[in-house]
């Protein structure tokens, strides 16, 4: 049966009852934990940190976590946390020196800025590498007040997770991105439909406008490989009526 707590007891709130070695297997355990929490934060990419780098978002959960457990687990030591505080800043200082000395340390912890949109269509490639869907990229977007991908010449996805977006110069055609499908889903037209005179199908995957000429839906987009197409707007252009798209 374990013996009672004794309050305010300072040998045990500072040191413990843990033999003075085991501070070492603290170090350890903090830069194994440290290193392995890096290697997953940078797995699962920086959308999931927006505003903050890798490295101040991983110091934010090791102080958190070292802070937390002394506040409310009489059997953890002040010492200890103190000990942990201490090698997560360090290693974070140390971290910060490295980057700004060594450009390539810097890419490898907090990853590289990436092109998204370029003069209108999405490159697939990119949302292949950072593991991203076509969705994510929309609701970036719409969250920035654009309305079809025609609006946008060149847009990024930064290592912090946000967009940053450069508008075209001029009003032109594009992929609908507004309303948001899941709310009201586009006119789908399928390949090789007939186009009315004036009309301009996007691919519904990556935004890619059927040339001007082009009277038929290709079979397959030649950006991304989707068979799925539906009717570009300009800004303000009120949607087509469904009735007359060819299917």
């Amino acid at each position: 049966m374990n013996e009672p707590i004794v309050p305010f007891d300072l040998v045990r709130m500072f040191l413990g009852t843990d033999p003075p070695l085991f501070y070492l297997e603290i170090v350890f355990r903090t830069l194994v934990v440290y290193i392995y929490a890096l290697a997953m934060i940078r797995w699962v990419g920086g959308r999931g940190i927006a505003q903050m780098s890798t490295v101040e978002f991983l110091l934010v959960i090791a102080l958190g976590s070292a802070v937390g457990d002394v506040m409310f687990y009489p059997e953890v030591p002040i010492l200890h946390a103190m000990l942990v505080i201490t090698v997560v800043i360090l290693i974070n200082k140390g971290l910060d020196t490295l980057i700004f000395r060594y450009r390539s340390l810097e890419k490898a912890v907090d990853g590289l800025t990436a092109e998204v949109i370029r003069d209108g269509v999405i490159i697939p490639e990119t949302l292949r590498d950072r593991k991203m869907g076509r969705s994510e990229v929309f609701e970036g977007l719409r969250a920035q007040g654009y309305r079809n991908l025609g609006e946008i010449r060149r847009a990024y996805l930064e290592t912090s997770g946000n967009f940053s977006v450069f508008p075209s110069p001029g009003s032109t055609y594009g992929l609908p991105i507004e309303p948001a499908w899941a709310v009201e889903p586009p006119p789908m037209i399928g390949p090789n439909a007939t186009i009315d005179g004036g009309a301009r199908p996007a691919c519904c995957e990556c935004g890619k406008l059927v040339g001007p000429e082009t009277r038929v839906t290709p079979s397959a987009c030649p950006n991304c490989g989707s068979t799925s197409w539906t009717p570009a707007r300009r800004v303000n252009e009120a949607p087509p009526d469904r009735k007359s798209l060819p299917t």
